[in-house]
């Protein structure tokens, strides 16, 4: 039970992973919260400093019901290649453990538009994954929208179209139409600031902000709404070149999208990569939800990040995968 209207003890999944070790960072970062890593017993996974670790056996509830008594809140991340009954067995030992709030591996895109999210193939697991937290009944969930991780995006040819090793970029349509998207840290503080926010209401004037205004509902939250010739100006500056050493490719939004869905019945995994990106960039298409649902960054007073550090950020990380996916 949360005391003091504050959410003081926060578990949270995949603390090691690329988006959860700057969730469990900013949170220790507050100083208000009191941070655990649920991690499965055999994990060698580095974790941050600070964390109290849970080891947990996925097939035994006991042990997961166990590592999350006393918990204020649930902070799932977990990757798409995860067994896909695990974030199920956690949601029904969340409830079992009493844990008043969840955060479910969202972190995506605009889920409210129904032909989005299910033409991103990732929409129905995360709708019925909500819908077992409200049908369970014993918890509250957050949603994170924040859209695709801009460091994990840019660097990888399948994503947003760049390839670093080769100096080529391939535009959808005519790399004008922006999408929202985030960092990291960006995703990290968004989640620190929520959690620090008071639970409830304090009283008949209190406009709030607090934790159950975003009760069962999504939350949109982002670091830049750009274009890929937006990204492509940041690669520009941050490596000092030029447009001419840059080979410009284009290829319509829709036929890439319907090839990588041919891709993956193949068993190509780039294929649902290139697809679940494409389709995020079809004009007029729910990826621009700052256009659309408009963010709660002010309300949760997340800071304005600099573009060309984070596409440094992006391209460092482009030189470590070597072209890889």
């Amino acid at each position: 039970m949360v005391s003091n209207n504050r959410i003081e003890r926060v578990a949270i999944v995949g603390a090691g992973g690329n988006s959860g070790k700057y969730i469990a960072e900013a949170l220790l970062k507050t100083g208000k919260h009191k941070v655990s890593a649920i991690t499965r017993s055999d994990s060698t996974s580095a974790l941050p400093q600070g964390l109290e670790i849970k080891k947990v056996n996925y097939d035994d509830e006991g042990s997961l019901v166990e590592a999350l008594q006393g918990q204020d809140a649930l902070v799932i991340t977990m990757t798409v290649m995860a067994p896909p009954d695990t974030e199920k067995k956690l949601i029904e030992a969340a409830a079992k453990a009493k844990v008043p709030w969840i955060f479910p591996n969202v972190w995506s895109n605009d889920h409210a538009n129904e032909s989005l999210s299910r033409e991103t193939l990732v929409g129905d697991k995360i709708m019925a994954t909500l819908k077992d937290i409200k049908d369970i009944g014993q918890s509250s969930y957050v949603a994170m929208i924040t859209g695709f991780w801009y460091e994990w995006s840019l660097s990888i040819p399948p994503a947003f179209g760049f390839d670093f090793p080769s100096r080529t970029v391939t535009f959808f349509d005519d790399g004008d139409f922006k999408i929202t998207t985030s960092t990291w840290p960006q995703v990290g503080n968004a989640v620190a600031q929520i959690l620090s926010l008071k639970v409830s209401a304090e009283g008949p004037n209190d406009k709030g902000p607090y934790l159950e205004q975003f009760k069962n509902k999504f939350c949109y939250t982002n670091s830049f709404t750009i274009s890929q010739k937006d990204m492509l100006d940041s690669v520009l500056r941050v490596t000092n070149a030029k447009l001419a050493d840059w080979t410009v490719k284009h290829e319509p939004s829709k036929e890439r999208y319907y090839a990588a869905l041919e891709q993956m019945k193949g068993g190509d995994r780039v294929g649902f990569a290139k697809a679940l990106y494409t389709r995020v960039f079809f004009p007029n298409g729910g990826g621009n939800f700052e256009e659309t649902r408009g963010l709660q960054n002010g309300i949760l007073g997340l800071p304005k990040e600099d573009l060309d550090e984070a596409t440094k950020r992006a391209i460092k990380r482009a030189e470590e995968l070597g072209g890889a996916f």
